[in-house]
């Protein structure tokens, strides 16, 4: 199965540090609005999404979501989340920890776009 957002071990440890210390989280991948185009962190349910926000899958136990506007430029690509050192955005749940998550990605080959399509379908 091909996944539209993965994540490295670094990002999944941070997620479950992130977790003990928060509870249940999810993600919504920023915009480029105050925080740059940082994948943000919440408490699920702080980040209230709607019909303009696409889910992408989970990562760790938490819901990755991103705006149907921003999906349409990267949907040819699976985003990688990691964790480096670092600041993380001033409203995302990592900041004070010294870490960020960072959006990498690659684009799909022929043949994972060939199975998206038929699963999206």
């Amino acid at each position: 199965m091909v996944e539209r957002v993965t994540a490295t071990d670094e990002a999944l440890n941070l997620i479950h540090s992130l977790e003990e210390m928060h509870g249940p989280l999810m993600f919504h991948q920023s915009g480029g609005c105050c925080d740059g185009s940082s994948p943000m962190c919440f408490q699920k349910g702080e980040f209230h999404v709607g019909d303009s926000d696409v889910l992408l899958g989970e990562i760790g136990d938490a819901s990755f979501y991103m705006s149907k506007d921003q999906y349409e430029y990267w949907k040819h690509t699976q985003l990688i989340i990691d964790a480096v050192n670092g600041r993380g955005g001033m409203f995302s749940l990592e900041g004070p920890e010294g870490k960020r998550f960072l959006t990498r990605s690659r684009v799909f080959t022929a043949d994972e776009r060939t199975a998206l399509a038929e699963v999206e379908q």
